[in-house]
């Protein structure tokens, strides 16, 4: 397909660094530059952004959605409503595929505010989508076609992996999974740091050591034929050093701690769905 056959997607708020990630990563695995409009308050963001990956930008959301395939949303939960308010008119007239990159608001609000019958399809992208290394869960609501399914998948894809959900509750799965995720590992590896430091070691060390270590595991479980469990016990011998630390971490309620977590990253997702679809 030549490049005016390709969609034209606009990010609104594709200046700001989710957005922006995605374009990159579009822009890098050969989708037309010409072909990706991202908009923006910031004048000179706008302009040093259009020199950096060579797309349109535009300050004006109305008049870019008017010639938009595929319309990405990425602004604030909180600024939704009355974005999605201020581009009806425009998209319930030219009806492109809808993909919002926002937690926490149902496709149910979009629907109200955009208007029936526009496709929508959700996406829970995280932030190492900034290095390349997101993962993204998907929905697609009513009336979202295969291609358009293909669409907003090879987007995600672009910057990590996409997994799609059967039911829109699923995305809150998602989000306690891989959207809120990264930071679990950030306060994983804050604390070994932390207690490296109090043991003696320099903090420089201790950061560069700790987060190696959870690069390689990573690399390992993605690489490996067995799943993460056999390969915790591979590394621990009995009555070792690492099967020591890992009673500690069991018989602290680490498991359950996790577990916990993760349902209360669910909880609050749904509830943020309450708060916003209005």
């Amino acid at each position: 397909m030549t490049a005016a056959g390709k969609p034209k997607m606009v990010f609104i708020g594709g200046a700001g660094n989710m957005a922006g990630a995605v374009i990159g990563g579009l822009v890098g695995s050969g989708y037309p530059a010409e072909r990706i409009v991202a908009t923006g308050r910031n004048k000179q963001k706008l302009a040093e952004f259009a020199a950096r990956h060579g797309v349109e930008v535009s300050a004006d959301n109305v008049a870019a959605v008017a010639g938009a395939d595929v319309l990405v949303l990425s602004v604030k939960p909180q600024m939704m409503k009355a974005l999605c308010q201020e581009l009806a008119e425009a998209v319930s007239d030219r009806k492109p595929l809808v993909i919002t990159l926002a937690a926490g608001i149902p496709l149910a609000a979009y629907q109200r505010w955009l208007g029936r019958g526009v496709p929508i399809v959700r996406a829970m992208p995280n932030t190492p989508a900034l290095v390349g290394a997101g993962a993204t869960g998907l929905f697609a609501g009513e009336g979202v076609s295969a291609a358009q399914k293909h669409i907003a998948e090879q987007m995600a894809e672009a910057v990590g992996i996409a997994l799609w959900v059967d039911e829109e509750a699923g995305i809150d799965q998602v989000i306690a999974v891989s959207g809120s995720g990264p930071a679990y590992y950030f306060q994983f590896m804050e604390s070994m740091i932390d207690a490296a430091e109090k043991a003696g070691m320099s903090r420089a060390d201790a950061e560069r050591l700790t987060l190696q270590t959870a690069l390689g595991a990573a690399k390992l479980a993605m690489a490996s034929e067995v799943d993460v469990a056999q390969l915790k016990r591979n590394v621990m011998s009995p009555n070792g050093t690492t099967e020591r630390a890992i009673q500690c971490f069991q018989s602290g309620g680490l498991p359950e701690l996790v577990a916990q977590a993760m349902h209360d990253c669910a909880a609050r997702a749904a509830e943020m769905a309450r708060e916003l679809d209005n």
